[in-house]
């Protein structure tokens, strides 16, 4: 699977789901299990790549704006849910954070912004094709801290200098 295929499953599920991160998830899940095992393990690949990419400070900092606070889970569901919009929306966010402000319509730190589930899909497709857990993928593992400068993630002075445009439609009252 390469990466554009990767990116058309991404959004055709994300359509067909109407956008629900947990919909999404299922629909993701039907999607691959209709593949063979190498495939999903391909996709496993892609999605864990992107996952660990995102893995950077200014990308935590604009969770944390977003969803009014991210600890890790919350920055973990947060990266899911990120790969979940697509490639786009995925590529101008790990550019530029942000930039988020001006790609998302609206934001429901209630409803989006959580896309654990998604993390879970291949993992789960895999098994239901093969009765067995998903191997090692053979990526690099997560570095221990995130890329890039470190974000004061409770301090929402810095944040509102640091990402000004997600701060004005977003931040906090």
């Amino acid at each position: 699977m390469d990466e554009t295929e990767f990116w058309e499953i991404i959004d055709s599920t994300r359509e067909a789901a109407e956008g629900d991160p947990d919909d999404h998830a299922d629909v993701l899940v039907e999607r691959l299990v209709q593949l063979d095992p190498e495939s999903v393990l391909d996709f496993a690949r892609h999605f864990e790549a992107r996952y660990n990419r995102a893995y950077r400070w200014d990308v935590w900092g604009a969770a944390a704006v977003l969803l009014d606070g991210a600890d890790d889970d919350a920055f973990d569901y947060f990266r899911c849910w990120l790969i979940g919009q697509g490639r786009e929306v995925f590529e101008s966010t790990v550019q530029d954070p942000d930039g988020l402000a001006e790609l998302l319509e609206d934001f429901d730190e209630e409803y989006d912004g959580d896309g654990e589930e998604l993390g879970y899909a291949a993992d789960e497709a895999y098994e239901q094709l093969t009765g067995v857990l998903t191997p090692d993928l053979g990526l690099p593992p997560q570095p221990d801290r995130p890329a890039g400068t470190p974000v004061a993630l409770d301090d929402e002075a810095a944040l509102a200098r640091r990402f000004p445009m997600l701060w004005e439609r977003f931040g906090s009252a």
